[in-house]
């Protein structure tokens, strides 16, 4: 396989059947990005199943994604190595004679279950001194821009991967009928709701102005719901507040619950977050506020209705910290309501008029 080949290169091999284990990272961003890997698979090998290690948090999206047989759902103490839970998980792994297992982490933790569990083919990225572990180790993961580019590469043959590719884009398939059924269950009707996802990992990555752009929304006739986890109850209360009786809090502790929402919704504006990876591999128009990361690295593979940054980077853009330590979060202030606002709706007037939507960059 040449190193510029893509996925329509690949040539399926349905000779072997043994199955593959993932150990994906468990983010939910990086859990999503991690279909492509599937996909990869799959395509090399349509006949062994594929199944996905996962923590209870990120479980629901195994349902949605085309290609996975089942995740294994075991959630793994952070910060120690839990020897007993580790048995005990391999234990789970040994029934399901998986042939090759795919460690995305560059941590030895993460090749300990798969390890003590006798899987004869154990894959990643050189880190944490995982000789033992590891018994096809790996080396460039640095050399490799984009985390999507560094998954992709533990599906091919060693060094059949150097450089950023067009790889195939994560996919989760949400059935109408589940949505439907969802909306009926939760009074949401069915006309159009714009979605706003104000969460993301260190404050930094926050946009500031989600009250007034629901306000903005609900004033222009639309519903709006905010989706989070429980980080985000606070702001959603503070949100419903400011925006008024169309706006409605679907923040919770279940990721299903928010996976339906994205499908549900017309449009989703989020932050640099794992919900903006889930809305744009459900294929939602999404709008995307980038300020401390860089879209290049960070926005999901899948094509943004519109990416919202800055009009002319700051020095210390992008910081990639949680927190703005400069510049007094300006990378994210100078991304006013009425930009973020009329980009939503001409994205929703293109939709509706059945027009193909342009991606930004």
């Amino acid at each position: 396989m040449n190193q510029n080949s893509t996925i329509s290169d690949i040539r399926p091999d349905p000779t072997q059947t043994g199955p593959i284990l993932i150990v994906p990272y468990m983010w939910i961003g990086d859990f999503v990005r991690g279909h492509t890997a599937v996909r990869l698979l799959k395509a090399r090998w349509p006949n062994r199943p594929v199944d996905l290690l996962s923590t209870t948090l990120c479980a629901p999206l195994a349902d949605y994604m085309p290609g996975v047989r089942q995740a294994i759902v075991y959630d793994l103490p952070r910060g120690r190595i839990a020897l007993d839970k580790q048995k005990e998980l391999a234990a789970r792994l040994r029934q399901q004679n998986y042939q090759t297992a795919l460690m995305m982490p560059r941590t030895w933790k993460s090749a300990l279950a798969p390890t003590l569990a006798g899987i004869p083919e154990r894959i990643g990225f050189f880190g944490e001194a995982r000789f033992g572990v590891i018994n096809d180790l790996r080396r460039g993961e640095r050399a490799l821009p984009r985390m999507v580019d560094k998954m992709a590469a533990l599906t091919f043959p060693p060094n059949a991967v150097r450089e950023a590719r067009d790889w195939p884009m994560p996919q989760l398939e949400v059935p109408q009928a589940e949505i439907t059924a969802w909306r009926a269950k939760n009074n949401l009707g069915d006309g159009p709701a714009i979605a706003l996802a104000p969460g993301a990992v260190g404050p930094s990555k926050r946009w500031t102005y989600y009250a007034e752009a629901a306000r903005e929304l609900a004033q222009r006739g639309f519903e709006v719901w905010i989706v989070g986890g429980p980080g985000e109850k606070e702001q959603a209360t503070d949100i419903v507040a400011a925006g008024g009786p169309r706006v409605r809090d679907l923040t919770g502790t279940d990721l299903r619950n928010g996976i339906l929402a994205l499908a549900a919704a017309a449009e989703v504006i989020s932050n640099d977050s794992g919900l903006l990876h889930v809305a744009g591999a459900i294929g939602t128009p999404s709008i995307g506020i980038f300020g401390p990361t860089s879209p290049y690295h960070w926005a999901p593979l899948n094509g943004l209705a519109a990416t919202m940054k800055r009009a002319v980077n700051l020095p210390c853009q992008p910081c990639h910290k949680p927190v703005c330590t400069a510049n007094d979060h300006a990378c994210m202030r100078d991304i006013t309501t009425s930009e973020v606002v009329e980009t939503a709706l001409k994205v929703i007037a293109e939709k509706t008029q059945n027009r193909p939507v342009p991606v930004s960059t």
